[in-house]
């Protein structure tokens, strides 16, 4: 299947590392030009045509900056997120103070991306939105409620965009990851064994591993690089019927569900 990407500009914030990182580097592989963004302050070269600025998405003045330097921007892929760091279960283990910062990570640095890239698409009538949301924003799961409140209201988000910019020929969609090895991941299980007795505290293998076969049919991670095709394809011509969706990559997790 031919993407025809060759030469487009592609912006993704959160590039440093994981899923983020895959999917710059799959738009790279498709020839495209690529501005990476991410808070990491020393990040790792991408390779190919690509670049890494370091800064701050919850920051609107520097998302707006960093936007105003990359020039006509074909599509835009949002890939931050983090959690509270610590277990959700009953929601109460949680503080109200636990809830601002999560909130303005997964969902308040998504709509500044979208503030400042979106009107600059619509402008010249083409061009898309992806964001990484996750199933806990589908399944109400209580391991990290703020968390989880914030992809289910970028979920949202994401269904406004795409219906607000329909009409300019700009699409918007959401990835959803299930169990995917990335330092999140990492940190849902270290905030979960802090929580129960040290006689009954796992490795992150078996814990994942027990966990991937009880939440997901086909019992088996899912790959950052699986985004990266799935973000790719997206961006073309071929999807160019899919606005408004959120697609999980999940091993059949919410199905499970």
């Amino acid at each position: 299947m031919q993407l025809n990407l060759t030469g487009q500009t592609v912006v993704v914030l959160g590039a440093a590392n994981g899923i983020g990182r895959a999917i710059a580097e799959g738009f790279v592989a498709e020839g495209c030009r690529v501005h990476g963004f991410d808070r990491d302050p020393k990040p790792r070269p991408l390779a190919g045509a690509a670049e890494l600025r370091s800064g701050d998405a919850t920051s609107y003045a520097e998302v707006k900056a960093f936007a105003a330097s990359c020039g006509d921007v074909d599509h835009v892929v949002f890939t931050v997120g983090a959690g509270s760091g610590k277990f959700g279960y009953p929601f109460w283990n949680l503080e109200p103070s636990d809830w601002p910062r999560v909130l303005e990570i997964n969902l308040t640095a998504a709509v500044n991306a979208a503030h400042a890239f979106a009107p600059g698409m619509a402008a010249r009538g083409r061009g898309s939105l992806l964001f990484l949301t996750s199933v806990a924003g589908q399944v109400g799961s209580p391991t990290d409620p703020p968390y989880s409140a914030a992809k289910a209201g970028l979920i949202n988000f994401m269904q406004c965009a795409a219906k607000d910019l329909a009409p300019h020929g700009v699409r918007a969609n959401a990835l959803a990851p299930g169990m995917v090895r990335t330092d999140l991941n990492e940190s849902v299980w270290a905030a979960g064994q802090r929580a129960i007795p040290e006689s009954k505290r796992q490795t992150y293998t078996a814990w994942a591993e027990e966990k991937i076969r009880k939440i997901a049919p086909l019992g088996r991670w899912q790959l950052p690089e699986e985004f990266a095709a799935m973000a790719v394809f997206l961006a073309s011509e071929h999807a160019r019927n899919i606005t408004g969706q959120t697609l999980n990559i999940d091993g059949g997790q919410v199905m499970h569900a």
